[in-house]
């Protein structure tokens, strides 16, 4: 309810300042998008300046700090990636870990996948089996586990992450300072040549980490992604552990650190690769559930933000200029809808109209430029093909993120809160290989077929 209201309220000045300063508020887009630029210019000039440190002075790693390490893998009907998943990450190079593999109710054979890893890696392999009655959700599954986990720090993969042998080795010391609560390493999608969604998603997470870059280097928000972020068991324990009544566990958790003070860290040069999703409509369940997540756990911590002593000033303005992002679709909604009713009761001049489609060309433009920029730097692609992949990203961030703003905030204000998690079906990537390779042994045979009747 408390979340119903604060947006209600939001929206509702939203349209009470739009309709009262009708004339102006292409002013008050363009001063935000303003706003906008000089923050990213304000980045990107910190991030060179960071680099130029590390050139100069190197930072010296304490190769004392190994902290042990109890690597969560919860996994819900994952019986086709889990074992591949769980290998991989035994082939870790870091001396202290411990990898705890959670059977979340599963319905398949998941949970006799990870007995078995367990008794053939008895060692390094634990086997916790959720019973079918437990509590629904991540959080959940990871905080019933954290209590029988020995770590100090606690690394979380998702059931189809993929991971080099030094991605441990790497991330720890990001999480040796006192004050950093947690460290979130690039993710990359693996599969990213299948076809054009799981291209523009690769794209997506390619402009993801320009962004973290960006935030990381100005000390601002930076943001958990749940598949390879690596926590501190003190951090863990000052805010009470994972959410359990969120559908999105690392961005809620990383609301929650910041709001104590803790500093959040990324790391670019450590990647976990994972696999993207191929068809349009399970993408559009798995994004339903990270923007929703996204806005209640600003509307749920509003006020805590605004209060809390120990959050600093930086990481506040760059929560703010994170919202925004948000704020634009309802923008321009509320804007277009109140002069398509003024012109059709003759109440308005079109130009008016005009002028704020005209700014939403331009803040698209820049959005593109953006989105070069993050595959040039990240992804090193060709200049050409780079203005190309971030003109089709760009269509296809619109068509995903602007209509689920919209629904997200109807949600909210007028739908019953649930806990419906959109499952993501992992293990796809195989099975269509499969199929691709059954379909290719047909042909073969069908060509042979032809080949002996053209004899006969």
């Amino acid at each position: 309810m408390k979340e119903r209201i604060l947006l209600f309220i939001i929206i509702l000045g939203l349209t009470a300042f739009i309709y009262l300063f009708q004339s102006y508020t292409i002013w008050g887009l363009a001063i935000l998008c303003l706003l906008m630029s000089v923050y990213a210019i304000f980045s990107t000039i910190a991030y060179k300046i960071k680099q130029r440190k590390k050139l100069k002075t190197p930072p010296q790693r304490n190769e004392n700090y190994k902290p042990f390490v109890s690597i969560m893998i919860p996994a819900h009907n994952e019986e086709s990636v889990i074992a591949q998943t769980v290998r991989n990450v035994l082939n870790l190079d870091y001396p202290n870990f411990e990898i705890i593999a959670i059977d979340d109710r599963s319905n398949d054979n998941t949970a006799s996948v990870i007995k078995d890893l367990e008794r053939q890696y008895p060692q390094k392999v634990i086997a916790f089996i959720r019973p079918k009655d437990a509590f629904p959700g991540k959080s959940a599954v990871l905080n019933d586990a954290l209590k029988y986990a020995k770590g100090e720090a606690i690394l979380v993969f998702d059931a189809d992450a993929t991971i080099e042998p030094d991605f441990l080795t790497n991330l720890v010391y990001e999480l040796e300072p006192k004050d950093v609560g947690a460290v979130q390493a690039r993710k990359i999608v693996r599969n990213k040549d299948i076809n054009l969604l799981t291209k523009c998603q690769n794209n997506e997470m390619t402009m993801d980490t320009y962004l973290q870059v960006s935030r990381d280097s100005v000390k601002g928000a930076v943001e958990l992604r749940g598949n390879g972020e690596l926590i501190k068991r003190t951090a863990l324990e000052d805010i009470g552990g994972w959410n359990n009544y969120t559908i999105t566990d690392d961005l809620d958790m990383s609301t929650r650190l910041h709001i104590k003070g803790w500093d959040v860290r990324f790391c670019v040069d450590t990647a976990v690769y994972e696999e993207g999703i191929m068809y349009l409509f399970p993408l559009y369940k798995q994004r339903r559930r990270w923007l929703e997540g996204t806005i209640r756990r600003y509307l749920e911590y509003f006020w805590d933000i605004l209060t809390s002593k120990k959050m600093s000033m930086r990481v506040r303005i760059d929560m703010i200029a994170y919202i925004s992002e948000f704020i634009m679709p309802a923008w321009f909604i509320i804007e277009i809808g109140i002069l398509l009713a003024k012109i059709v009761f003759r109440d308005a001049p079109t130009h008016i109209l005009m002028s704020s489609v005209i700014m939403g060309v331009i803040i698209g433009f820049g959005f593109v430029m953006a989105c070069r920029y993050s595959l040039r730097r990240y992804d090193n692609v060709p200049r050409t093909d780079a203005l190309i992949q971030s003109i089709y990203t760009s269509v296809y961030l619109l068509i995903i993120w602007f209509p689920l703003v919209l629904f997200i905030g109807f949600k909210i204000l007028f739908m019953k809160k649930d806990m419906n998690w959109g499952k993501t079906a992992h293990g796809l990537v195989q099975h269509e290989h499969a199929i691709h390779r059954a379909k290719e042994k047909i042909k073969q045979a069908k060509d042979e077929l032809k080949r002996l009747l053209l004899q006969k």
